[in-house]
Formats: structure tokens, sequence, C-alpha cells
């Protein structure tokens, strides 16, 4: 199963890799050459001293060119190995930039449901590791493994055809007994890195959510349980990083010894040789060359496969991302919105989360061009639901909701969500200035637009106000700014779109009484030339609509005007009571 995922991991790297194949080509002849002049190396030392070996000959010269070839060879290993990372650095570099920006699409393109239960903290450790990881596996597999793989082969050859079989046989075989070493314990070893990234990730899921919710923190005084939590979690990760390191040990002390033995048997066979008289001085400096050449990669190709493990371990949970699968998706037909009146129907919807748990029941509403219709009841009745089904965030299990008379489900998700704008009652911000914030509702729409969308959801002056005016940062999630600022930079943004169709999800809950006031004018002038949807609490902001639906436990159980349903005497009337009574509490109190 491991060894399927390894390879799914690989054969996913292929296509990006053959869009650049000439580069690779091209990278990969330089490699060979790069490795015939790094086999040639101890062949022209072995020339050159045997020329200034005075027991060989009565007349000794200086062996100019076996020394220029020495030196011109070891230049050119040098040399082909930089030219093919220069080469290949724009296949690595930018197979790991389209291999992040499809993973990020694609964490977009999931569905509400995903994010609402994601851990960021953990996604984004996962995507830094495995994009790392798939430059490191791209880079050292092939120019590593394969060129390592061709050396042995080389210098066995050579060995074979100058020397006697022993000393293939002993290279060979030192060369598998350490291969299969490596293997086994690097493979005993990979728990140990599993469960260090799962910890890790785990524990930077944890400080980022502590760190978001900062305040919550410190409202209930928790900075010790949050410090206790995190350090339960890095105490897991640190056992598991000390058994990696205690494995990584035991595999480099067995490693180096199965080196050192294979080459000092060689050593002893090569000495015993010019001893007999067998082997020349320089057939010991070559035979002790090839064996350093030869080592020493693979020595490094130890590292290089224990790192590659790791890499491919860290890529599997980033590739597990790109396997979720999107729960609202385009169908192959899908065209897009051309909105003529902006008309919009409910027929009878059905939704659940949970099968066990209905939340919308049989709703059937209109809401006609121009018309604003509010929808009131108490929380978790499904307001909110209606406004992400609308947005087509989910699709129900049965019914159809309708723009113009076009079932969404056959419009493409783009266009319809251009054509809808909403102010939530949450308000998050983006980590940037003001200016960006209310930008970001039509990022290409110049200063003068935005400015204009700021004086009319009323917070221009408070932003002239600050001593960086638009440039001013609000901090992750717009935490420097109170409810009631960050609501209209959300009614701004809003404005600055121009949507057709409007949705208002408690979108004054978080203004004071003066505030609010002003934003329902704007609000009101904004809604008259649009299809409005209110999602509201407040019934004091909607006495204008053109109908109120008011729901219960996901059924629609009454809908009129505000003074039709106040004369039916019934939930409508009685929550308006409720209210009534409870602003004037409020307003005794304060004159009290």
């Amino acid at each position: 199963m491991q060894q399927q995922q390894d390879w799914r991991a690989i054969r996913s790297l292929l296509p990006y890799l053959w869009q650049f194949r000439t580069r690779v080509l091209l990278a990969l002849g330089l490699l060979l050459l790069g490795k015939l002049a790094n086999v040639a190396i101890p062949l022209a030392l072995k020339k050159a001293i045997d020329a200034l070996d005075v027991s060989q000959q009565a007349v000794i010269y200086l062996p100019v060119m076996m020394l220029v070839a020495y030196g011109v060879l070891r230049l050119a290993s040098s040399l082909f190995s930089e030219l093919r990372d220069v080469l290949f650095a724009k296949v690595i570099y930018q197979t790991v930039r389209k291999i992040a920006v499809q993973i990020f699409d694609h964490l977009h393109a999931l569905s509400l449901r995903f994010h609402l239960q994601r851990q960021t903290g953990g996604i984004s450790r996962d995507i830094e590791r495995g994009t790392r990881g798939m430059a490191f596996l791209m880079n050292f597999m092939v120019f590593n493994i394969l060129p390592t793989l061709a050396e042995i082969t080389l210098v066995t050859a050579i060995l074979l055809y100058f020397y006697p079989p022993i000393y293939a046989l002993i290279t060979t075989g030192t060369i598998l007994l350490y291969i299969a070493y490596t293997l086994w314990v690097t493979e005993w070893r990979m728990k140990f890195r599993r469960k260090m990234n799962e910890m890790d990730s785990k524990a930077n899921n944890l400080a980022i959510d502590s760190l978001l919710n900062y305040e919550t923190v410190k409202y209930f005084n928790n900075e010790a349980y949050e410090s206790d939590q995190y350090n339960e979690q890095l105490t897991i990760w640190q056992q598991a990083a000390i058994k990696n390191q205690i494995s990584l040990s035991l595999l480099n002390i067995g490693q180096g010894v199965i080196i050192a033995i294979g080459l000092t048997l060689l050593m002893l066979l090569a000495g015993q040789g010019v001893v007999d008289g067998m082997l020349t001085m320089g057939d010991l400096v070559m035979i002790n060359a090839y064996l350093l050449q030869l080592y020493l990669p693979l020595g490094f190709l130890g590292f290089v496969y224990r790192e590659i493990r790791h890499a491919l371990t860290d890529m599997e949970r980033m590739f597990s991302l790109l396997e979720q699968d999107q729960e609202t998706v385009d169908i192959a037909e899908a065209i897009d919105l051309a909105m003529s009146q902006a008309e919009v129907c409910f027929q009878h919807v059905n939704f659940h989360y949970d099968s066990n748990r209905p939340i919308l029941k049989d709703i059937d509403f209109i809401v006609p061009a121009g018309h604003k219709v509010a929808i009131v009841g108490a929380s978790g009745s499904g307001k909110s639901t209606l406004m992400r089904l609308l947005f087509r965030f989910y699709d129900p299990q049965s019914g159809q909701i309708k723009i113009d008379n076009v079932d969404i489900s056959n419009l493409t998700q783009a266009s319809l969500r251009h054509a809808i704008g909403v102010v939530p009652q949450d308000v998050v911000l983006f980590n940037g200035t003001i200016y960006h914030n209310i930008a970001y509702g039509a990022t290409d729409a110049d200063r003068t637009a935005v400015i204009d969308a700021a004086k009319r959801a009323h917070i221009h002056h408070f932003i002239e106000l600050l001593p960086a005016g638009y440039d001013t940062l609000v901090g992750e999630r717009g935490l420097k700014l109170s409810g009631g600022e960050k609501q209209r930079v959300a009614i701004a943004r809003t404005l600055l779109k121009n949507p057709k169709i409007l949705i208002l999800d408690e979108a004054t809950s978080s203004l004071d009484s003066h505030a609010e006031q002003m934003i329902n004018q704007a609000l009101k002038s904004l809604s008259q030339k649009r299809t409005t949807l209110v999602i509201a609490h407040r019934l004091s902001t909607i006495i204008d609509a053109d109908q109120i639906i008011v729901m219960d436990k996901g059924v629609i159980i009454e809908r009129g005007t505000h003074h039709k349903l106040l004369a039916l005497a019934g939930h409508y009337a009685m929550m308006w009571a409720l209210q009534q009574s409870e602003n004037m509490g409020s307003t005794n109190t304060r004159d009290n």
C-alpha cells in the first residue's frame, strides 16, 4: 500500500517533467558527460603516477599531457554538474509553483463543508513540507540516485576489465549490502518520521488556532491551559524526533561499518598486489581513487534515499488535499448567468447537512425583481442556510433555486456569485489595509470608486481621521477595528461590487443606533433598484420589506407584510411585541 502511494506521488510529477522534456534531456546529457569525466579521472591519475614511478622505468619524464588531462577532467566534471543544475532549476521550481497553485485553487474550489472542518495550521504546514519535499525529490532522484547507480556500473566494469574478479566482487558485494541495509533501516525509521509530521501539524494548528483566538484566551485567563496543550503536542513530537535521531545514528553507524570493511579489504588486496609485483603504484592509487569516488556518493546515496522517503511521506499529506472531492461542481453544459430581471425563486427546497437532521423543509417563495424580502426566525431556523444555497456553497437534496427562471445548478458558479453581493453578520477582513479590504469588492476599481463606496457606507469620515487613512492596517481578521467599523467596511465592499442581487445577513447587527440609522438609509437606497434578501434579527429594520417570511425549525410558518403579520397575531406578532418590550426596557434603563 505504501509503495503504491509512493509511486503515485512520483507519477504525479511526470506530466510536469514532460512539459520540459528538452531541458530534462539536455540536463541528462550533461549528467552523462559529467559522469564519464568523473570515471576517467582515476585513469589519468594512474597514467601520471606510473610515468613518475622510478621502479617501472629507467627514464623518468614529466607526464604533462596526463596531468593536464587530469585537471581538465576535474574541471569538466564540475562544469557539467553546474550547467546541469542551471538547466534543471526552471524545471524544479516551475513545477513546484504550478502544483502549489493547483492545490491553492483546489482548496478554494472545495465545499464550505470542508472548510468548516479544516485545520488551517495543519494544512499550511502540510503544503509547506510537501512542496519542499517535491523539489528535493525531483532534484536528487534524477541527479543523484540514477547517476550514482550508473557510476557504480561503470566502475565495476573497469575493475573487471583491468583487475581480477575479486575486486569487482568485493565492490559490488559491499554496495549491495550497503543498499540492502539502508533500505531496511530506512523503512523501519519512517514510522518515526510520520509521527513527527503528524504531531508537528497538530502543534502548529493548535498554536495558530490559539493565536487567532487571542482575546478569548485572555477573557477566560487560559494562557497556562493553552501552553499546556501546546506543550503536550510538542512533547509527543519530541519523543518521535528523538527516536528518529537515534535510528538515524544507527543507520549511519551501520553504513560506516559496511563501507570501512569493503574499503579495507580492497586496499589490502591492492597493497598485496603491489608487493607481489602484480600491480603498479598507479594501480593502487587508481583503485583507491575509484573506491573513494564510489563510496562517497554511495554514502550520499544513503542520505538521498532517506530524504526521498521523507519527501514522499511529506508529499502524501499534500497530495491528499488534491484527492478531496469538490462537493459542488459546474455541470459540463453550465452557462453564464445572463441576468435580466434578477428574480429569485425557491421552489420546494429541502436540505440537510446530515440526513438525520433536516434543516430546510419544502421552502417555497419568490423574491420578485427589485423587491425586498426579509427572512426572520429564531436561531437555527435555517435563515442563513438559504443564503448558502443561493450562493451554491451547497446544493439542495430536492427542489430548485432559480434566478430569472433558470435553475442555478445549470449556471457557472463564477457568474452566479458575480451577480450576488452579501453583507454577512460575522465580517472577517483580510490582514491588509482598509483600502484593500474595500477594493476587494471590485479589484479593478479605481481609488475614486473605492472612496465613493466608503462615503455611501458612512465610513469615509472615520477613515480620514485615522493617521494612515485608507492605508491603515486592520490586523488579522480585522481585529483592529470594532464590530461596527468592520460591518461598514463590508457594506462599502458590497456597494463597490454593485451586485444585481443583494443579501443582507444581519447587516446592521453590530452597529449602534445612530450608525444603524445611517447605514439603513444607505442600504434602503441601494436595495431600491436591486433584488434584496434580508436575513434579520431586529424586526425594526425590515418594516419596509415587500414581504416578510417567518421561519421556524426549517419551515415557513407565516408570510406577509409587516402590518399583515401583526394583524395575524401569530408568531411574528409575538416576536415584535417581545422586541418592543426589550427596547422599552433598555430605554427606561438609560433614562434612569
